[in-house]
């Protein structure tokens, strides 16, 4: 027997339960919002949660923060190389239905660490900086939780790592500074205590620049894994640790791998068709962290790459940005529209060597001809330098945070002062002009659970006519986002195979298929988005198990 879940869905001009903006900058190409004008932490890592919070921390070593550990909690560490004894938060939960936050206790140093969501929900946080490097840490979201110090170690120190979510529900765990290797967690078993040598890593380090820190990292729909790093990728074979494919060199021959940081996503595919491509955009040219080291501040690039990962002979597609940037951060919209933000026009990453804050963020249709894809949308007036981010929210805001280019908490007599504050951005999807075809969902609530392959029934209402043809669901996997790249960001596109008129002339049945395999979509949870005329409607949570 075939099961199935019906979705109900309305389309009126109701939508979103959204506050009006505030401090905003409105206009038909977006607008901002201020949430939160401090927060007490710098916002270097962001992960939304199932549960509608974000979580947010920092590094313990910046010093104190501006937010203090609830009950007399403190943090004594007698091998800190700021403060041996911190009182002060570096972690917190921040609920994005109340507008409010909640300290959270973060026992070792996250520095420049990685993580992602389990299949549960629990995200596992791995490495970090000194006492922090080999630690895991997980935090299982519910209104009381706080992060774990878990027992089981990396088996190598990783700082500027990548994580991503496998189909058999472990993390993979790629380089860092000075690991040219990868290994697995949890360690489930004997082989999991090992490191895998990833002579590609090797390949791909100056050992001036290291330009392959932070390395993109994506998974294939044959289950191998797109790892690009400096200039260059591979498909890598983790089961047999093979590479299985050589991408060519990145036309330019420019880094975009940390300090030189570009971005990258895999951008959303369709599960009937399968053809994902990779699209890695900006960053800086080679030598330009070395030379922001003595003052010089070359030009970002305004370049992206795109490839089709499955081509049998493929062949970067080379596209030109509105302009330069470098550390920007890459966001998938619900729609399959890819949101360029914050960054610095020259420079690099790193310590003060940021210059040129772009106040404005680029728009991405993946679907549009070359040559016309990108569309420059409303700025904020808030610098968003190194150590900044950006997360999509189940209502389909963009939550923006971060920027602290130094040492420490700096907030005066500096050239871009250390940000704790918090706005979201309202792409242009939210504008009221599209109210009459904006859908809303209204059954089931958050939280279901569906199976691999499974039909889902999506009932839509409307205002007015639907356009039949320019329906569909997208899935999406709520990424950790840290230095310009979203780990484990993944969207996919369910294309209806029927679309009935039911329950009168404004109501209609759509009939889609989740994804076929943990291979596509591994398993977790996700956000589902009905999109109507490339308008979504706000997400509800599903867990595909």
């Amino acid at each position: 027997m075939t099961s199935f879940i019906v979705l109900v869905v309305l389309i009126s001009a109701a939508t979103l339960h959204l506050p009006s903006p505030s401090s905003a900058v409105a206009g038909g190409t977006g607008q901002w919002e201020v949430l939160q004008k401090s927060i007490g932490i710098v916002a270097m890592h962001m992960q939304l949660l199932h549960t509608d919070r974000v979580l947010i921390f920092d590094r313990t070593d910046f010093g104190l923060s501006n937010l203090s550990l609830p009950g007399g909690l403190c943090r004594h560490d007698p091998s800190e190389m700021a403060v041996k004894t911190d009182c002060s938060a570096h972690s917190l939960e921040y609920d994005v239905t109340a507008n409010s936050l909640r300290p959270l206790f973060i026992q070792t140093n996250v520095w420049c660490s990685s993580a992602s969501a389990a299949p549960d929900g629990t995200i596992v946080q791995t490495g970090g900086f000194n006492d922090g490097d080999r630690k895991v840490r997980s935090f299982s979201p519910c209104p009381t939780c706080d992060w774990n110090e878990l027992s089981s170690p990396l088996a190598a120190r990783r700082w500027y790592a990548t994580n991503h979510l496998l189909p058999d529900g472990r993390q993979i765990i790629v380089g860092g500074r000075r690991q040219f290797n990868y290994e697995f967690y949890p360690k489930s078993h004997s082989t999991a205590t090992n490191t895998y040598s990833l002579p590609f890593l090797v390949q791909t380090n100056d050992p001036h620049e290291e330009n392959n820190l932070y390395p993109f990292v994506f998974l294939n729909v044959d289950s191998t894994l797109f790892i690009f790093a400096n200039d260059r990728a591979i498909l890598l074979d983790y089961t047999k640790n093979v590479v299985v494919k050589t991408f060519p060199t990145l036309p330019g021959s420019d880094p975009r791998s940390y300090p030189c940081t570009g971005s990258a996503v895999l951008l959303p595919f369709k599960t009937s068709s399968l053809q994902p491509q990779v699209l890695v955009c900006g960053g800086a040219p080679r030598g330009a962290y070395i030379n922001a080291k003595t003052g010089m501040f070359l030009g970002a690039l305004n370049t992206c790459g795109r490839i089709k990962i499955t081509d049998p002979n493929p062949t970067w597609v080379m596209e030109t940005m509105p302009g330069a940037r470098l550390m920007s951060d890459m966001v998938i919209l619900p729609n399959g529209n890819v949101l360029i933000i914050n960054g610095a026009g020259s420079g690099s990453a790193g310590w003060e060597f940021g210059r040129d804050p772009l106040l404005t963020p680029f728009l991405y249709n993946p679907n549009k001809p070359t040559g016309s894809r990108f569309e420059t949308l409303t700025g904020s007036n808030t610098p968003r330098m190194y150590h900044s981010t950006a997360v999509l929210l189940r209502d389909g805001r963009v939550l923006v945070a971060g920027s602290n280019p130094h040492v420490g908490y700096n907030f005066s007599n500096v050239l871009f002062p250390t940000e704790l504050s918090v706005e979201a951005f309202h792409p242009p999807y939210l504008d009221a002009a599209f109210d009459d075809v904006r859908p809303r969902i209204t059954f089931p609530e958050s939280g279901i659970r569906v199976a691999f392959g499974q039909k889902v029934r999506v009932r839509v209402h409307v205002a007015g006519a639907l356009a039949k043809d320019l329906v569909w669901v997208t899935v999406l996997a709520p990424p950790f986002n840290t230095h310009s790249f979203s780990m484990n960001q993944r969207a996919l596109v369910l294309e209806p195979s029927h679309v009935t008129n039911v329950g009168g002339p404004t109501t209609y049945e759509i009939e889609v298929t989740t994804p076929q395999s943990p291979v596509l979509a591994p398993p977790g949870f996700y956000l589902l988005f009905v999109v109507h005329q490339d308008i979504p409607s706000e997400g509800i949570w599903i867990q595909i198990i």
